[in-house]
Parts: structure tokens; sequence; C-alpha cells
């Protein structure tokens, strides 16, 4: 394996050699690359958009979204997908990511590239990256060392100032290479929530009825989720619960007391939940967002904590939300005991000082490197 991964880094060195050789940049062009989906994301989406409408149309934007599918087909498809995303590396002025790309990370890139990590997540509740090299949800630090990971980022986009100690360990990074501007997404939140309940209850009428528990859940590398407690304690005569996977991670929704609103992602979901149940998610952030009642049920605490590690921990940072166990946790949630004050020192501490305008400031960075 490590002889293949060095073999394969000359190789693929030497063709983007060639490639930025005979291909200039152009000034105008911004790349988007994702290993998270399929197709753009909501933040870039949103940047895109924002970005169109700063230039009047004045710009050119490439985009390669491969989630990258655990089979012989699917490494094909990002092999190819890899090789192309060469290519529009050598001829962008900005290359803005969302996760671990390789090419951005094992490559000498032109001087005049700038390369923005933005991340896919408003924080880091759990560890990733460079903390968790050596532990069982993580890399090794041969492989970590010889895919260079997480290197060559000129920008990291990161959230509250809280957040930064994190990145700087997970991106193994330096502070001048922070921005804390937070992502798009927090001002869809803001400016949408109205508009995704209403979409979401014309969908599900029925939802009125009730109050609607949300859980959705974090990725979970290594580890067996067993969540199912839950559903022994949940009143569904008072309750309805809509359970969201993580796309890496599909678990069994087949109880015909769960909902799964396909047509919505957990984060419009949000608009219509009275409350929250995740773990070491950083849907916590979003959920803070919109001041959403958010419990966290952390049945594998021990486990995910050798396994993996947190950053902020929810037994220290929302005191008297967070539980191990789902009967005391759906108690506490019948009771009406929440604990506001929790979640108003919480959003106090993990939020961007100002909210709403992430958006155009991630825009404006990117037009100021272009220019």
């Amino acid at each position: 394996m490590v002889i293949v991964i060095k073999l394969g880094k000359k190789f693929i060195n030497i063709v983007y050699y060639f490639i930025k050789k005979f291909n200039p940049i152009k000034e105008n062009k911004v790349l988007f690359l994702s290993r998270q989906s399929n197709t753009l994301s909501l933040d870039f989406l949103l940047l895109q958009n924002e970005l169109i409408n700063m230039t009047s149309n004045r710009i050119e934007i490439k985009y390669i979204c491969n989630r990258l599918d655990d089979n012989k087909k699917g490494i094909i498809k990002f092999i190819i997908d890899s090789f192309k995303s060469m290519y529009h590396l050598a001829t962008s002025k900005v290359c803005v990511l969302d996760s671990y790309w390789p090419i951005v990370s094992i490559c000498k890139h032109k001087k005049e590239l700038t390369i923005i990590q933005m991340w896919h997540s408003i924080g880091k509740i759990k560890k990733s990256g460079h903390q968790t090299i050596g532990k069982p949800s993580g890399r090794s630090e041969e492989i970590s060392n010889l895919l260079c990971m997480h290197q060559n980022y000129d920008i990291i986009i990161s959230s509250a100032e809280s957040w930064n100690p994190f990145y700087l360990q997970s991106f193994n990074t330096s502070l001048d290479k922070l921005y804390n501007i937070g992502l798009p997404r927090i001002d869809y939140l803001l400016r949408t929530n109205e508009f995704n309940k209403e979409r979401i209850l014309d969908e599900y009428p029925f939802l009125k009825e009730k109050k609607v528990i949300l859980y959705a859940p974090t990725f979970r590398r290594n580890i067996i989720p067993k969540w199912e407690e839950l559903l022994d304690y949940i009143d569904f005569d008072k309750y309805f619960l809509i359970v969201k996977s993580h796309p890496n991670q599909k678990i069994n929704t087949d109880n015909p007391n769960i909902l799964t609103c396909p047509e919505f992602s957990a984060v419009r979901l949000l608009s219509v939940c009275e409350y929250l149940i995740t773990d070491y998610s950083a849907i916590a952030v979003e959920a803070a967002i919109l001041n959403k009642k958010t419990y966290y049920y952390l049945y594998d605490y021990d486990e995910y904590l050798l396994k993996n590690g947190v950053n902020v921990d929810p037994f220290y940072s929302m005191p008297g939300c967070a539980f191990k166990n789902a009967k005391d946790l759906i108690m506490d949630l019948e009771a009406g005991n929440y604990n506001q004050n929790s979640l108003d020192n919480y959003r106090e501490k993990y939020l961007p000082k100002e909210l709403g305008t992430s958006t155009a400031k991630l825009a404006q960075l990117v037009l100021d490197k272009l220019s």
C-alpha cells in the first residue's frame, strides 16, 4: 500500500507539472471541490450565487463533487475526477473545498492559486483530521504523512474564535490562516426558517398535530450505532420522530413510528422541530443558530472518546442537556425541564459575533483573491 501511494504521488506530480506548464491560469476562474456529496452542497450553492450576483455573472465557476463510493466503479470515477481536478487546479485562481481532496494536498501548485478550505461543518465538536491520527476512527500516521493530509491550504474558514484551537489542531495549521467568518448556511438558516417550515408543513400537514423531535446523529467510524433505545421511551401519541441518518452512515429506519422526510435535509427540518436530539454532530451548532432545544444522546460516550474523541464535550458545554441513557433524556424532555441557560451560554460562546454576514464575507474573500 505504501509503495503504491509513493509511486502514485510521483506519477501524479509529473502529470500535474506538464498540465501546469501548458495551461495558463484564468483570472476569473473559481473551482469548487467536494467529497461530501455528488452535487453542490448548500454552502457551495449559496457562495456560487453570491459570487455571480457580486460580479454580474463575470466569473467562471467549475465544480467537481464526488463522494467516493467504496466500490470498484466508484473508485474509478474518483480517479477520473481527480485527474480532471488537476486541470482545473492548474487553470483556476481560487479553489474552494469543503473536505480533504488528495490532489490539493499532495501536489505542488502555482503560486497564483489560492486554496480556501471552508470545511463542511460549523465548528469542530468532534476530533478530526490530525487530531485522530493513530486512533481507530482516524488514519495511521504513515498514511496521513504520505497523503499530506490537509496541506497546502492558504485560508481556512472557522466560525467563532472559540473553535480556533481545534481548527489549528485538526488541520495542523497556523492562526494566521484562520478566518472567523462562518459558513453560508448560517445566513440560510436565519433567512429561510419560516419558508422552510411552510414548505415542510405543506408536504406533511399532519406534523402540526404533535410536537416534532428530530434525531440527527453524527458519522461513526468503527462504532456500531445503537440508538434504538430512544424508541422505547418516546410517547408517539404526543410526538412525531423524524430520523435523518448521516450521509455516510445509513441507520435502520424501518420502524413504522419513524419519519424520514427524504425530500428535506436535516438542516431544513430544524425549522419544524421542537427538539433536536443529536450527539457529537455539528448540527447542534446549526440548531443553536435557530435557538432550538437540543439534547445530546451519548449512549456510546466512553467508546467514542476512546476511538475518536471530542473537542467540545456536551456534558460540559451543555450541562443538563446531555444524557447517556435514553430513558433519562426523554424523562427530562417530557418534564419540560430544558436548561435554556445552557443553550444561551452555548450560543454566546460558539456562534460568530455577527450572524447573517457569512456568505457576503466569504464571497468578498474569494473576489479579493481574484483581483
